[in-house]
């Protein structure tokens, strides 16, 4: 297997501060499409849906647990016989809670999936986060999701809700911690769409994907 070169101490530590500018300017450049983010206008939710959960039925109000903004990851809905590796491991990413609602933030994952499916695969990932199923309702389409994956944020004013944001694709895929992690190792993700020096190890996308307990 090929790995980077050997170099120097100080040979490595000229290369590292050249990298540290760039890496400074893309925080910096991060920060400002943060503030540019936090100064979107929102849209007001069409109305109620009607999710159900371990603890039964509930409004999308309920989602906030009494809180002012709500987080939601939409689960894929792969049909009976299939989950989402993809959305299962962003979910498996997802540490404690505490520390958004410290701030007044709640976090919970939405689904199509009929909510007993939903269940079973919480079970077997043991996942702590809060789940709900929105099986029969337009939630999915209404945020922008439709039939795939999506990160969306909501406030309320203490009577409606309102929409600010929603990303998908690789906006959800920078947010994992796995991803962030093998963004600094000489491999990274190991996948063939990332530049890397000739013989670095690499896969097609997706293809090395698994539910945890399946490697």
């Amino acid at each position: 297997m090929a790995l980077p070169e050997i170099v120097s101490r100080e040979q490595w530590q000229a290369a590292r501060d050249a990298l540290l500018v760039k890496e400074k300017e893309a925080t910096r450049a991060l920060d400002a499409l943060a503030a540019q983010r936090r100064r979107l206008p929102m849209v007001r939710m069409p109305g109620d849906y009607a999710f159900t959960g371990p603890t039964g039925k509930a409004g999308l109000r309920d989602l906030f647990e009494g809180r002012d903004q709500l987080v939601v990851y939409q689960f894929m809905d792969n049909g009976p016989d299939d989950i989402c590796s993809g959305c299962a491991s962003f979910t498996d990413n997802v540490g404690r809670l505490e520390h958004l609602h410290a701030r007044n933030t709640s976090y919970a994952v939405v689904s199509n999936m009929p909510l007993q499916q939903l269940l079973t695969v919480r079970d077997r990932m043991e996942w702590t986060v809060p789940v709900w199923s929105s099986r029969g309702s337009t939630f999915a389409d209404d945020i922008g999701a439709g039939g795939g994956f999506g990160l969306a944020v909501f406030v309320t004013d203490g009577v409606d809700v309102f929409q600010t944001y929603l990303t998908s694709g690789r906006g959800v895929d920078r947010l994992r911690f796995d991803f962030n992690i093998l963004d600094l190792t000489p491999y990274g993700r190991q996948e063939s769409w990332e530049d890397s020096p000739l013989g670095w190890p690499q896969t097609e996308p997706y293809s090395w994907w698994r539910l945890h307990d399946e490697y």
